[in-house]
């Protein structure tokens, strides 16, 4: 079993907009300054200092983001990396809407494997 993060979205621009909120969240929580899942920034990647940039890029080793296609890749790539049989699914989106289509786009990627 392993904890995944996942921010499926119709395109790949939305899923990187949306996964934002939790890039925030971790690098605020990394800085000391921990608070509420913050709107998505557009271009927040590029804001980020060395460190910071650092810092996320070790904490979102285990996350997809993308379009379905993008994210059933990361998935299986994880899997086959891994070899664990069992995921725990998150994600931290700050629009509710975009959260439950995230989750309907992931189950629709899991109902097509089986």
């Amino acid at each position: 079993m392993a904890f995944f993060y996942m921010f499926p979205a119709a395109t790949e621009k939305e899923a990187q907009l949306i996964a934002t909120s939790m890039q925030q969240a971790f690098v605020n929580l990394r800085s000391g300054r921990p608070g509420r899942l913050q709107p998505p920034v557009q271009d927040y990647l590029s804001r980020l200092s060395p460190g910071e940039a650092a810092v996320l890029e070790q904490v979102m080793a285990c996350t997809a983001i993308g379009s379905s296609g993008t994210v059933r890749q990361a998935i299986e790539g994880f899997i086959a990396r891994t070899g664990v049989d069992e995921l725990i699914i998150a994600s931290q989106i700050f629009d509710h809407r975009s959260r439950l289509r995230s989750y309907e786009i992931t189950a629709s990627l899991f109902a097509e494997t089986e």
